[in-house]
């Protein structure tokens, strides 16, 4: 077991280096996976269930947030969710102006984010019109099936 924690230090170190919002490590029978919690940008915190062994299960420990932080109200809006797993890009390149941000208007059918996912980049679009509420992604971030990458009000 000290193998897979040194792997897992090894994997959060990786993260904050990069700064990578969601990782996963995976071996024979397990599955770990680790993200930092949006409005913490300092720490690593677990961000899905158990570790799973062969011989059984092991639980991994969420990360507390503070109570005021648990309080706050979710975005308001129709999300924008990753359709993949991949890595979520802003921009079409590092020194272009994002697709969308917070307070654009954006038409349904418009070009919001890029994911990059097995050296393809795909187009995310938004589903309706409106008015960006919200950017839950983070430019570089890894997404997941169903992560809410913006919201539209």
């Amino acid at each position: 077991m000290s193998d897979l924690n040194e792997k897992v230090d090894e994997l959060a170190s990786i993260m904050t280096e990069f700064g990578l919002e969601k990782a996963r490590l995976a071996g024979e029978g397990w599955l770990v996976e680790l993200g930092v919690e949006p409005e913490v940008r300092g720490g690593v915190a677990v961000a899905a269930g158990p570790v799973v062994a062969a011989g059984g299960s092991t639980p991994v420990k969420k990360a507390a947030r503070p109570a005021a932080e648990k309080k706050s109200s979710g975005p308001t809006g129709i999300p924008v969710s990753s359709p993949m797993t991949g890595i979520y890009y802003s921009a079409s390149s590092p020194g272009s102006p994002p697709f969308a941000k917070e307070g654009d208007n954006v038409q349904a059918g418009q070009v919001v984010g890029l994911i990059e996912a097995m050296k393809v980049f795909n187009e995310i679009t938004a589903p309706v019109g409106g008015r960006v509420t919200k950017v839950a992604a983070k430019n570089g971030d890894l997404v997941q099936p169903g992560d809410a990458i913006l919201y539209i009000g």
